[in-house]
């Protein structure tokens, strides 16, 4: 079930409905489970049983970790959870890539192994590294174990972020699950605001910047270098709609529940080094490769040298986490290398370079660094680079106007958006913002969360304020695409 369709949106307005009585609180985290569980068997019923299987096997896991002071056995048991996550999923998105891979190496000497028949189960790579966590956690001693199997079954099954993230951590979790659960005014209200803007970002920018870009990365041979810089420009936007709509609608509808899901997408094309675009992007993937791949291979602690192979490691193989293909190994190690040449420039060059060149530079290294992650094959990036830097000049030429009203579009909130985080840093330094008072004569008003960041929650408190929504409305209604396609990040 897409976040924008309508079968979605009938099953939340049921789960809604359904939560809203006062039921028991065991009762209502019972009834969630059950809707998160049919909410993941509407894709593909058969990896249901998969997706429990896993929930019940960490919770075994973690339970005998707590359960014992020795640390060769809890250390077992550890590997116990690394296998059964780390196998399944390389199995599933990993095994016909290595495999393909290999009988290439084979093919010369006439042997070859046969291509599996696998799908790849929805939501795999975030629910794994959602559980390793957990896992990780308690055998590091910095989270209680969870003693309810049934708790446990419903922090992984969780539907608003089960299938694309953002990808929340028991610690963040697990302390909220003693909080009323069910729609109330104030949480409605909240939530749909947030669901209302990423909802705009998915159908009214994500949609009509991927009529263009899909097309020119689909045959990128057939367009001169003018073209393809703007199917790259229109990408850019589609992936940045598309991914951080799905985490303001997932945040939304979470939001309407009674819980707080962490940001995971803050206005990143704003970056002045690549260093911040990835404090800004991802935000939970970042964290999480941070804190249990980059630190446990030894961060910044054993010399320079050291560190910057562990940048590079560490995006290496969060780009393989995207897809089992050398483009996004590629686009890991671009990632890594940009990351270890920053943290470099930093340690020895002592001229500080200017904002606006800041901005520029990482800014088109990030939409080039694009190009291997949406292309199908290297040869295919290959060819669009090549094309697109001026090494073949026949082709189609196009200028899309679709990828310039979407441009306009995403210039236009981050410019907004830029304004609006100053304001949220002044409210959470208990100060006042020119911008608050702006949002307040339309009715609107700034809510920050110290999980969730901050967002713009839409108000019935004036004439202007119901005007200002109803027209956003229609907006989104006349202008958006009839057809929607898939999110983007439902393939990893």
């Amino acid at each position: 079930m897409l976040f924008s369709s309508p079968r979605f949106l009938l099953f939340l307005a049921v789960v809604l409905v359904v939560l809203a009585p006062p039921y028991s609180h065991v009762i209502k985290k019972r009834i969630l489970s059950v809707a998160s569980s049919f909410f993941y068997a509407a894709w593909d019923v058969r990896y249901l049983g998969l997706l429990l299987f896993i929930s019940v096997v960490d919770w075994f896991v973690a339970n005998r970790i707590a359960a014992t002071d020795d640390r060769r056995a809890r250390r077992r048991w550890l590997v116990v959870s690394l296998v059964s996550n780390l196998g399944l999923l390389g199995y599933f998105k990993y095994a016909n890539f290595f495999l393909d891979n290999l009988n290439g190496v084979l093919a010369p000497l006439g042997h070859s192994f046969p291509h599996l028949d696998v799908i790849l189960p929805a939501g795999i790579s975030f629910y794994t590294f959602k559980t390793l966590s957990y896992t990780i956690d308690v055998y590091r001693g910095a989270l209680p174990v969870c003693r309810s199997v049934l708790d446990y079954t419903m922090f992984v099954t969780f539907f608003p972020e089960l299938i694309a993230g953002p990808i929340v951590r028991a610690s963040v979790f697990f302390p909220q699950m003693r909080r009323p659960i069910g729609p109330t005014t104030a949480r409605m209200v909240s939530g749909l605001s947030l669901f209302l803007l990423g909802m705009t970002k998915k159908r009214l920018i994500a949609d009509t910047a991927a009529a263009v870009a899909d097309p020119v990365f689909a045959n990128p041979g057939q367009y001169d270098g003018v073209a393809l810089w703007f199917g790259l420009l229109a990408y850019a936007i589609q992936i940045y709609g598309d991914f951080s709509g799905y985490s303001d609608m997932a945040i939304g509808c979470a939001r309407m529940i009674g819980y707080d899901l962490p940001e995971n997408f803050a206005m990143p094309y704003l970056s002045t080094n690549i260093t911040e675009f990835w404090r800004r992007w991802h935000m939970t993937l970042s964290s999480w490769l941070r804190d249990y791949l980059y630190i446990p291979l030894g961060g910044n602690r054993h010399g320079p040298a050291r560190t910057y192979v562990n940048l590079f490691l560490t995006m290496l193989l969060g780009g393989l986490w995207h897809g089992a293909s050398w483009n996004f190994v590629l686009w890991g190690g671009l990632h890594g290398t940009a990351l270890a040449v920053h943290k470099l420039w930093r340690k020895s060059v002592r001229w500080q370079m200017p904002p606006a060149l800041g901005w520029a530079l990482t800014l088109v290294f990030a939409a080039l660094c694009w190009v291997p992650f949406r292309a199908q094959t290297l040869g295919q990036t290959a060819t669009m680079l090549g094309r697109m830097f001026g090494l073949a000049g026949d082709g189609f030429h196009w200028v899309p106007a679709l990828a310039i009203a979407a441009t306009v579009l995403v210039v236009a909130g981050h410019v907004i958006g830029a304004g609006l985080e100053q304001a949220a840093a002044a409210q959470r330094a208990g100060r006042t913002h020119p911008a608050a008072g702006m949002l307040a004569w339309l009715g609107f008003r700034l809510e920050v969360n110290e999980i969730s960041g901050w967002w713009v929650v839409f108000g019935s408190g004036s004439v202007l304020g119901v005007a200002a929504v109803a027209f956003w409305l229609l907006t989104l209604f006349f202008f958006a695409r009839a057809n929607t396609s898939p999110f983007i990040y439902f393939q990893f």
